[in-house]
């Protein structure tokens, strides 16, 4: 594999990189299997894994801290906090006292003394990101962690963090991990622009949409029921239905399957550095595996751009981040007088 530096960090990545979030309970239970798909992967030339607490409730940071036994030095490992972890309403969050305790606890279960990447999982509209900022900083003086990153976070909160890391002479965010497939590509407006200019590297989550782009979910038939059981409206969903079947004899015409026209196009655009596969099978790992080297003409880009122009959502991932609604009339109305409220 041809490796790409993360953002400005001298550190060198694979453009897929291994997301471990089918390893455990929420996808493949059998350790010994996930541990022989990550060794493939990391055969193959993948040398970037990601996972998170969260993950099967950290049985994921389980079976890849297992894994990496005796490799770990030739893997750049990437984990994730802020999901609640327990019942306790301070197990969650970005805050200092979450965070500090979060890492550590990925550590033990990692195995491993340090990790060289720590990303937020979601922004967190009740903690200053100053305090964030703050926290992993001094992880990040005290060994545990190489280098920080932020997941899923709008381009104003990315601003807002660079900012407030420059201000206060903090460690800013190196990375951002938005979803990013041919369906959702919102983030061309402004998110991955907002990365490239301040020297960020992405490693864009589901560029198979979920599912969608494996050709596995067709107009007019049933949505598989494991998956729908979840919750996952998104396998449902019409337009983007209807944007899969236009997609299909693309792929068709340029000779290959519509996983590799999805991956291809995800590590293609110049502010992409890596996309996130999660393969729960050895099949899901071989198919992604076999195209690995594809490209895209400019004219199957065009065909693309046709379905679904640059810059746009259809529809939107169930999984995705929405700031909360705003809950106080006063703060979207117009007081007597015509003044703002404030």
């Amino acid at each position: 594999m041809k490796y790409r530096t993360l953002g400005r960090t001298g550190i060198k990545v694979s453009p897929y990189c291994l997301g471990a979030m089918m390893f455990g309970a929420a996808g493949n239970r059998d350790h010994d299997d996930s541990t022989r798909i990550i060794h493939k992967a990391l055969d193959a030339g993948i040398n970037f894994v990601d996972t998170a607490d969260a993950y099967s409730r950290g049985e994921s940071e389980e079976i890849v801290g297992k894994a990496l036994k005796g490799r770990r030095d030739k893997v750049v490992l990437a984990t994730k906090a802020h999901l609640p972890m327990g019942d306790d309403p301070n197990q969650q969050g970005n805050s200092r006292r979450w965070l500090v305790r979060a890492l550590d606890d990925s550590l033990r279960r990692l195995r491993t003394d340090h990790v060289d990447l720590f990303q937020v999982h979601r922004p967190a509209p009740d903690t200053d990101v100053e305090e964030t900022l703050s926290a992993l900083t001094d992880l990040v003086r005290a060994g545990k962690v190489r280098a920080i990153g932020a997941s899923t976070f709008p381009a104003s909160e990315i601003v807002e963090a660079q900012w407030a890391a420059e201000r206060r002479g903090l460690e800013r965010f190196r990375t951002e991990q938005p979803p990013y497939s041919i369906l959702n590509r919102g983030i061309e407006r402004e998110v991955l622009p907002v990365c490239e200019r301040y020297g960020m590297g992405t490693l864009v989550w589901s560029p198979l949409a979920q599912g969608l782009l494996t050709g596995r979910y067709r107009k007019g038939q049933q949505t598989d029921g494991r998956r729908a059981s979840f919750g996952y409206k998104h396998l449902a969903d019409e337009r983007r239905l209807d944007a899969v079947e236009q997609l299909i004899p693309v792929a068709q015409d340029a000779g290959m399957p519509l996983t590799h026209l999805a991956m291809a196009f995800a590590i293609a655009h110049p502010g992409v550095t890596s996309a996130i596969i999660g393969p729960r099978t050895m099949d899901h790992l071989d198919d992604l595996l076999a195209g690995a080297e594809t490209t895209l003409n400019d004219e199957v880009l065009d065909r693309i751009d046709a379905i679904v122009p640059p810059g746009t959502d259809i529809g939107m991932l169930d999984m995705a981040y929405n700031p909360p609604p705003i809950g106080q009339a006063r703060l979207r109305r117009r007081l007597p007088g015509g003044r703002s409220a404030a």
